[in-house]
């Protein structure tokens, strides 16, 4: 009966999608870029995402969509459009989009860590890993806390956060019965923020050079923003206050329910990455450094990649190598040598035949092909919906028409950045579209602190509605490194998401008349207490039954262990 609902459901949504296209022919002749209609595409995309459960469908509808509206309704240049390929018109499609450089070094990076990935499991690092967790990780709360730490380890990148902190978690999780779906918002919440708050990141270089200089450096406007960036700090403050207090609600609790009580870690029919987690035992003198090794050699590789992008052995200084690095090409150099030592290592270590190793090349491959899948629709769709409908131009519009409400301005770029990025599924995009117009909007030499502000809910805004889209890469990213099924780890997270950004928005409205980051910080960690406080009262009254059962499970878990 469900699926026919289902069914029911996305019928009437394909002929009110069709019926809107219609009267769009008519009341806009000349098109729909720079209008609020520029936002149609991922609305269509995320609506049918989330009416039915299938995220390929969706986002070619979405594609569609965008290609109609870019074409102005004419049906042979929808297809042109939609395949790309050309120029004007034809540049945002299908093949310009996977064949885009930075695009293109990105696919080769997720190619590389799922064959990495593969090659630990075959050579035993993940089951001597696992071993470890399970005698030293003690507790539920120890395993969630240590994920996040990992994730704030790795700092330097999202897209390497999120492969590489699921693939070294995935079995410590399952031995504490952690649902797919809650290593994926853990995963996905300690990547984006974490990179958005470190000055040493592709992301601190992105946002740097988004941000006019006049006054100040790039890299200094992106340090100031940090104590004011609420979402991101908000996000680290709520995974350790869930973990530790055990708090689960909205569809994560199902999820966790079924994980801890029915020993599923997956809740749904769906197992996208099945068969990938049967970890192979290895060599028998496995160890925890057959794993850990590669993953520091990959870390520091994948460091040295990236200031080489940026000129550091050419004599630029390590921030200004930073700034300036190519965060695609620089990955895929320092994930490359990273594969090749862990090939020699395990080879050496005689953990791993050749022969058997070679197979993890196909295999790793075969393991990223539906987040690839996934990523060149969502570019695809992002491109037609920034540069072919022109969305920023519909967002400058209406921040112009606001500019008289100058202290209300920065909540009002927190919410606007994170619909944006919601939307197209970039922070980076967005943040791009955004920066300049918070400089414009604040003078940094009559107003510092109020363009501060706003630059810090640009960054927090477009790191949100990120997290919380169906069609970013880091979400897509982080369900790949959990092996969950993307719309399960879309689904869970959201209510999580929706509350930090909340209270975030407190703190974007008292944060220009209060002008000081200490007292407001210190405002807004205690309302986010406070609000989870609250939440887990009143969902462990109305799910009394569910918690001690989940209680109960705990107990004989570790009575066992």
């Amino acid at each position: 009966m469900e699926k026919k609902n289902t069914k029911v459901t996305y019928g009437v949504a394909l002929i009110i999608i069709v019926a809107l296209l219609v009267v769009l022919r008519f009341t806009h002749p000349d098109g729909v870029a720079g209008t609020i209609w520029s936002l149609l595409p991922p609305a269509v995309a995320i609506s049918l995402a989330l009416i039915s459960k299938e995220v390929y469908s969706s986002l070619f509808i979405g594609v569609l969509t965008g290609s109609v509206l870019v074409a102005n309704f004419a049906p042979w240049e929808t297809i042109r459009v939609m395949i790309g390929g050309g120029e004007g018109i034809y540049e945002h499609g299908l093949i310009t989009n996977i064949g885009d450089l930075w695009n293109v070094g990105i696919l080769m990076f997720l190619v590389i860590l799922g064959i990495m990935v593969d090659l630990m499991n075959k050579g035993g690092g993940s089951a001597a890993f696992g071993r470890w967790a399970k005698e030293n990780v003690k507790t539920r709360t120890g395993a969630q806390l240590m994920t996040m730490l990992l994730g704030v380890l790795i700092f330097i990148d999202d897209y390497f956060n999120c492969l590489t902190v699921g693939s070294v978690m995935r079995p410590v999780t399952e031995s504490h019965k952690i649902s797919r779906a809650k290593l994926a918002y853990i995963i996905d919440a300690t990547a984006a923020p974490v990179c958005m708050l470190a000055p040493v990141s592709s992301w601190a270089a992105a946002v740097a050079g988004f941000v006019d200089d006049s006054y100040v450096s790039g890299i200094q406007m992106f340090i100031k923003q940090i104590p004011y960036n609420y979402y991101c700090l908000l996000t680290l403050v709520m995974i350790i206050v869930i973990s530790i207090l055990n708090i689960d609600y909205g569809p994560m609790l199902k999820h966790e329910y079924n994980a801890q009580v029915k020993n599923d870690l997956f809740t749904t029919e769906h197992r996208p990455f099945e068969g990938a987690d049967d970890y192979e035992e290895g060599a028998a003198h496995s160890t925890i450094a057959d794993l850990i090794l590669p993953v520091v050699v990959l870390i520091i590789m994948c460091i040295i990649g990236l200031i080489y992008t940026g000129g550091f052995f050419d004599g630029a200084s390590f921030i200004d190598a930073f700034a300036d690095a190519d965060a695609a090409t620089g990955l895929c150099l320092g994930s490359i040598v990273a594969l090749i030592f862990t090939f020699v290592y395990y080879w050496l270590r005689k953990s791993i035949s050749f022969e058997k190793s070679m197979q993890s090349v196909p295999a790793g491959f075969i393991q990223m092909v539906s987040p690839i899948m996934i990523l060149c629709f969502a570019w695809t769709l992002g491109s037609l919906t920034k540069s072919g409908l022109d969305s920023s131009g519909y967002v400058e519009l209406v921040l112009g028409n606001a500019e008289n409400l100058k202290n209300f301005l920065p909540v009002i770029i927190f919410l606007m950045s994170a619909v944006i990025a919601f939307a197209t599924g970039t922070s980076w995009g967005t943040i791009s579209i955004m920066a300049p117009i918070v400089t414009q909007a604040f003078d940094y030499g009559r107003e510092p602190l109020l363009c501060v502000i706003g630059l810090a809910a640009c960054c927090a805004g477009g790191v949100c509605g990120d997290h919380c889209s169906p069609i970013s890469d880091t979400t897509i990213m982080a369900s790949a490194g959990a092996h969950c099924y993307h719309i399960n780890h879309v689904n869970t997270q959201l209510p999580y998401a929706i509350t930090v950004i909340a209270v975030s928005a407190v703190g974007f409205i008292i944060a220009p008349f209060l002008k000081n980051w200490v007292i407001c910080l210190a405002i807004e960690i205690a309302l986010m207490i406070g609000v989870l406080l609250v939440i887990k009262s009143i969902v462990s009254k109305k799910h009394a039954g569910i918690f001690d059962e989940m209680a109960k499970a705990d107990e004989e878990l570790y009575k066992t262990a």
